[in-house]
């Protein structure tokens, strides 16, 4: 991995541009402007990870409890996949947790009922940072199946 320095910060302009560069997963203009919408609202943690050239992954959270968050967005530029971006972001928002009471991070995504390779390489990289698969439902997040993923925090 080439230098990555992940920190707190907002950036609808370079949401945009990585979503829209992952037409695999973010191919529906709607939910590109709801997460764009997600990256300026307070309500959300962020965090970016820049490199020398510019913000090259983001992380949105959501804190729902005290205990627990989700991890509402996580995208990393595709010229900089399978290089440890995508980790960097997660690993920062569990120490972040955990500095701060937290004890589970959840995510959503497209459940394996629903066979596409692209969620399925997304799916493998959750299980790899950790994450287990909980429950899968209909209808949550979008009208097909919706993995629940956890991990557990412990502490720090």
């Amino acid at each position: 991995m080439s230098f990555i320095e992940v920190v707190e910060g907002r950036s609808p302009g370079d949401t945009r541009r990585i979503l829209e560069a992952l037409p695999d997963w973010f191919g529906d203009p709607v939910a590109v402007d709801n997460y764009v919408s997600a990256t300026e609202d307070s309500a959300y943690g962020s965090l970016l990870a820049v490199g020398t050239a510019g913000v090259v992954g983001i992380a949105l959270t959501r804190r729902h409890f005290r205990e627990a968050a989700e991890l509402h967005l996580i995208a990393v530029d595709p010229t900089q996949r399978r290089s440890g971006v995508g980790r960097a972001l997660v690993e920062q928002v569990v120490s972040a947790l955990q500095t701060d009471g937290g004890t589970l991070l959840s995510v959503h995504t497209v459940g394996p009922s629903f066979e596409h390779e692209p969620y399925a390489q997304t799916r493998a990289f959750y299980r790899s940072v950790g994450f287990t698969p909980l429950e899968e439902h209909d209808g949550i997040d979008w009208s097909g199946p919706t993995l629940i993923m956890v991990r557990t925090l412990g502490t720090q």
